[in-house]
């Protein structure tokens, strides 16, 4: 209480901005969040989205505030897209997007990443931000007479349009772009109605060069937005230090048991 009274010490602002959040969601941002303007934007989030305690807790230490607000974004939105839509197109935009309750295997394809982001729904959801509705994986588009499949796509109810995401297991390419283009060009001819703001199209790659990626979204027509995504890549420390080691593990099959091995004795004398 008394750290509470020395961070807030206007009345009105009290009354008007953190009265808006549960005290327990108030002790949480005096914990872990120090810069002031920084928790203000959780402040304001909280109250936007209507986030639990725990889901505050999940954004903070996610590092939210610094993959939305203090990331050096690359999209082409505020030259494709009219105002206030591509404002609010960056805003949504995130850099990285951590993906942390998918576990990393070097074999993994964009299929099985994509599946476990689908197994996952609900956190995906959380991560990709207010307002997404899913709307089908390897979505299927038939143009010209052939079939091709979308990734994932989703409509967002804030923006009022639909997204398109493609994803990616390597580095960024510009030649991704131009695919993406083709899509949001013909889900716009199929899907848009005069009621959905133009599509928007979102690339997730393991990682990108931000100039190389500037330049191949510089004359692209269709909204996109490039970024990178990170899922967990090793065992938490505490997981990890009750798991055997390969010594320990190469150490029981080379090893008979010793009762194996005196009851062999036994029987051969």
């Amino acid at each position: 209480m008394a750290k509470f009274a020395e961070e807030y010490p206007n009345r009105e602002f009290v009354q008007q901005v953190v009265a808006q959040i549960p005290w327990g969601h108030n002790t949480v941002l005096l914990d872990k969040v120090a810069d002031f303007e920084e928790r203000i934007w959780y402040i304001e989030k909280t109250i936007e989205n209507g986030w639990s305690r725990n889901v505050l807790i999940h954004q903070i230490e996610s590092r939210l505030y610094q993959r939305q607000v203090l990331t050096d974004k690359v999209s082409n939105f505020q030259y494709r897209l009219p105002s206030p839509q591509s404002e609010l197109a960056v805003q949504t935009l995130k850099d990285p997007y951590v993906f942390d309750f998918i576990s990393f295997s070097q074999e993994m394809k964009e299929r099985d990443i994509e599946a476990a982001l689908i197994d996952n729904m609900t956190k995906l959801l959380l991560e990709l931000g207010t307002g997404f509705a899913f709307l089908g994986n390897q979505y299927h588009l038939n143009i010209g007479g052939e079939d091709f499949y979308i990734d994932m796509m989703f409509y967002n109810l804030n923006l009022r349009c639909y997204v398109v995401i493609e994803l990616k297991t390597g580095d960024f390419k510009p030649e991704y772009a131009g695919k993406l283009n083709f899509y949001l060009s013909a889900v716009d001819d199929i899907l848009k109605t005069e009621y959905d703001n133009p599509s928007i199209g979102l690339l997730l790659c393991k990682s990108k060069n931000n100039l190389i990626a500037e330049y191949s979204l510089k004359d692209i027509s269709k909204p996109i937005g490039v970024s990178e995504y990170r899922i967990t890549e090793k065992l938490p420390d505490e997981l990890e230090k009750q798991l055997p080691s390969v010594e320990d593990i190469r150490k029981r099959i080379l090893q008979p048991p010793v009762a194996a091995i005196a009851g062999a004795f036994d029987k051969k004398r």
